[in-house]
């Protein structure tokens, strides 16, 4: 690590103009949440694997910001050269560097890796003192990596119809009719899964992630998409083609935005309007000579791109995609809900698995029972680690059908590493499982139908007292938290910022919380985590309310630093709700859960909860029984049906 920082600051050093300081994000050329190993430029040069997080590099420093997700695993990760900001809690790393840095500092960034909102913003706090950042002509990174994994050259893939639910010509004339609207001629998209769902592709350059990388810009009259064509097949191509896409090489987007903002780039093509019926009557030719503007999404564009355009003929607002593609067809939402059934069903074969191996291997007590486990283990070679419990589950995923992979690494985590919000074993360090400590698995999976996401946390034998105490009382809080929201009615026009207070309410009462959002959306057969929209305490919950036909997770916790964590993790559906009144005419909206596993009984204090919510946990298990029944053997549903028996205070 000391010889990446040498390195990084000799090439700052004679860099034109010397750098003061050079920033290294987590993001990658489309500001992508996960990126490929080849983009993973922070963590090489800090040792971070969180996937939020930025660095910054001076002369004589070097800074970690992350948010509260990673601050545990930061502390773990980050060599004593390195000094931790907390998110929230230490100042911004704009302020940091305008307090910190001299006056007409060179603060340093590759414009690829930084977004139009974050650039300005930083070259506003830096004014103060008449710093500048200055863009990079290379990524400086790049040039001390010496190891740098080769891009990916993976295939495109075309999404069928059955699963999209919508053809790739009608979201194209969608997307023009709100061009002309906004009286733009053009749009830039940049955001890996608003390319994938536009175009009805998918890839795999991003673990985890079905996109392939690429841009796309679409005009009035035409069309592109961006990509390595070594990617793509004469099948493929053909496929694009026919809805009217011309396919260029990646690098070519950077000269062709040159273009679109001197107006050349349809006429460079010499395509016409009314491509593959988008445009009808040449309604488009005629509204081109009104529309000027060229529409940047400021979060997901890169700040080289936004250079190369004219700010006055610029429409900077949020992508008109990202509510699209968080608005499920009724496609897409059956595929989720079908996809969500078979990845239950992998969950509850997991937990009978675990349950039997726990008893046999450590003597716990299991699932139903409390009772301390046996201290010794049958034989060194059958031990369970995280790790290796994990890889199961992903085994018994594996056996479903439109199985891709998973949708993010799987958290499985024992007593103290499950207060790791985001923790990620790894084979040579994960803890093996231990009868009497907690055990928080969250994971999901990819589906060709649907992208799953779940959390539940369970123990095979019997806490100490203080444990149980702490643990039930603080696990039922979640619970309650975590069903007041699932049972939130609320009118349209209501934003996540609003009601993410309701899963907070139960462990505020006894003055805990915790440090992540409660709910994020979810893509179909794309991004595990999707927005526009969110449930969360931060403000950019406020942005966008929340509508029928979206999707969101609802997973509060509770995380004892070096003792244990807790989280539940459902996804919903949102829907229109049917109340008695209707005030004020605005219509009204409930959660539909699509999420099917149970809850472990024997972790809820159930005097602390309410008969309505007595009541809520015997519906839900009773709908668990009925759905997966008919993916169980005898030896899983008699399991499950224990699992799932009616309970009462």
């Amino acid at each position: 690590m000391a010889e990446i920082l040498s390195a990084l600051r000799s090439l700052m050093a004679s860099h034109s103009p010397p750098l003061h300081a050079l920033i290294v994000p987590s993001e990658d050329y489309h500001q992508s949440e996960y990126v490929s190993d080849r983009d993973k430029r922070r963590e090489f040069v800090s040792g971070f694997t969180g996937s939020a997080g930025l660095a910054l590099i001076t002369k004589d420093e070097a800074r970690l910001w992350t948010d509260g997700r990673y601050f545990l695993q930061a502390m773990q990760q980050l060599s004593d050269q390195w000094q931790l900001m907390r998110i929230g809690e230490d100042p911004s790393v704009d302020s940091w560097i305008s307090d910190n840095l001299p006056r007409e500092a060179a603060i340093g960034v590759d414009p690829w890796c930084v977004s139009v909102d974050t650039a300005q913003r930083w070259e506003r706090a830096f004014a103060k003192n008449q710093q500048k950042l200055i863009q990079t002509s290379s990524n400086l990174v790049d040039e001390v990596w010496k190891n740098q994994p080769p891009a990916e050259t993976n295939p495109v893939i075309v999404h069928p119809l059955e699963f999209a639910g919508r053809s790739v010509a009608e979201k194209l004339k969608d997307l023009r009719e709100k061009l002309a609207i906004e009286r733009a001629r053009g749009i830039i998209i940049t955001a890996l899964d608003e390319v994938a769902w536009l175009y009805n592709i998918r890839g795999s350059d991003v673990s985890y992630c079905p996109v392939v990388h690429a841009f796309a810009i679409v005009t009035l009259n035409s069309a592109f998409l961006y990509v390595d064509k070594r990617k793509v097949s004469s099948k493929v191509s053909s496929s694009i083609q026919e809805n009217g896409i011309e396919v260029r090489e990646y690098g070519a987007v950077s000269s062709d935005v040159a273009l679109l903002a001197s107006n050349q780039l349809d006429k460079d093509t010499g395509l016409s309007s009314g491509r593959n019926d988008v445009c009808e009557t040449g309604t488009c030719e005629a509204e081109e000579n009104n529309n000027d503007l060229i529409w940047v999404d400021p979060a997901s564009c890169c700040y080289a791109l936004f250079s190369k355009l004219d700010a006055k003929k610029m429409l900077l607002q949020q992508s008109p995609l990202a509510l699209a593609k968080a608005l499920k067809n009724p496609v897409e939402l059956d595929g989720l809900r079908n996809a969500h059934i078979r990845d239950g069903a992998a969950v509850v074969q997991y937990l009978v698995w675990l349950d039997k191996q726990m008893q046999e291997i450590y003597g716990a007590s299991g699932y139903f029972l409390e009772g301390k486990g046996a201290s010794k283990k049958r034989l060194e070679t059958m031990k369970l680690t995280e790790v290796t419990a994990s890889d199961k589950l992903e085994g018994f995923r594996a056996t479903k059908e439109h199985f891709r992979g998973l949708s993010f690494p799987t958290i499985s985590s024992v007593g103290p590493n499950a207060a790791v919000i985001h923790y990620s074993p790894q084979p040579e360090t994960c803890a093996e499982l231990d009868p009497d400590s907690i055990y928080l698995f969250d994971s999901g999976a990819q589906y060709l139908d649907g992208t799953t996401d779940i959390t539940r946390t369970v123990h095979f034998g019997k806490p100490s007292e203080h444990e149980k105490a702490c643990y039930t009382s603080d696990s039922t809080q979640v619970l309650k938290g975590h069903i007041a929201l699932g049972n939130a009615r609320f009118p349209n026009g209501t934003n996540g910022h609003a009601l993410d207070i309701l899963a907070r309410i139960p462990l505020w009462r006894y003055g805990l919380d915790y440090r992540h959002g409660t709910g994020h959306g979810i893509g179909s057969y794309l991004n595990v985590h999707e927005g526009p929209h969110l449930i969360s305490f931060r403000p950019q919950a406020r942005n966008v309310p929340l509508q029928a036909s979206m999707t969101v997770t609802d997973e509060p916790g509770y995380y004892a630093d070096g003792n244990f964590g807790i989280r539940l993790e459902n996804v919903l559906v949102i829907k229109e709700a049917d109340t008695e009144f209707n005030f004020g005419d605005k219509g009204y909206l409930s959660f539909e859960h699509i999420t099917w596993a149970p809850y472990q009984i024997k972790l809820i204090d159930l005097s602390l909860l309410t008969p309505e919510e007595i009541e809520w946990l015997n519906t839900y298990h009773s709908k668990c029984r009925e759905i997966l029944a008919p993916s169980m053997d005898k030896n899983e549903l008699d399991w499950l049906k224990k699992a799932t028996e009616p309970v009462s205070a």
